[in-house]
């Protein structure tokens, strides 16, 4: 049970993402782990998500003597990643890194194949991070106010990227049109660090 402890307390820092198991089996042996973890991250390598996870993983792995090995599997705002994890064995050596964007899919996306509160046991929080709103230099604004001007002057004209739907960028691109009273194209990718590339590309 001391080995269990550690990995709760390890994981154990303030914060919207988690690390969730499809089990309970993590309080039934006292010898966890005696093989490789998966730890599949639902979203692109490279994105925070992701980042956590390895962090994560490889003090796991100095820790604990197993492996924890990271597994990138976006798509579908976090859907598809999520499904594989809750379709493994529910044996304790295969973890989810989640985020706010399963709260926001349990409303927007009615007919998961799974469901969070039956198919996953969670394990800690683990970060907490803040968004910033940037744009390609190309775009004729240097604050939010000219922002907010070009955008009205020119509905439609700009794209938003997010890392899928129902994501934190996502909901947040959406509350910002909202109040701007403006209008946007949403661009959703399978990770923040497309979007980060062609923002960045123009």
């Amino acid at each position: 049970m001391r080995r269990q402890t550690f990995l709760r307390s390890s994981l154990a820092v303030i914060g919207l993402a988690s690390v969730v198991a499809h089990t309970t089996a993590l309080a039934q042996a006292q010898t966890y782990p005696n093989r490789a973890v998966k730890i599949v991250v639902p979203f692109a390598a490279g994105g925070p998500a992701d980042v956590y996870a390895r962090f994560i993983a490889q003090r796991l792995t100095e820790t604990l003597g197993q492996s924890y090995i990271i597994d990138n599997k976006p798509g579908a705002g976090s859907v598809i990643g999520t499904d594989i994890a809750a379709k493994s064995p529910a044996d304790g050596y295969t973890l989810l890194l989640m985020s706010n964007t399963h709260t926001v899919n349990e409303t927007l996306i009615p007919n998961k194949p799974f469901q969070l509160m039956r198919d996953f046991v969670a394990v800690a929080p683990i970060n907490y991070s803040d968004l910033v709103l940037v744009a390609n230099p190309k775009v004729p604004a240097n604050n939010l106010k000219d922002l907010i001007a070009y955008a009205k002057a020119n509905p439609g004209k700009l794209n938003y990227a997010s890392s899928g739907p129902g994501t934190p960028y996502h909901m947040a691109g959406e509350l910002f049109k909202s109040m701007a009273d403006i209008d946007m194209v949403h661009v959703p990718y399978k990770g923040s660090s497309g979007a980060r590339t062609d923002v960045i590309g123009g």
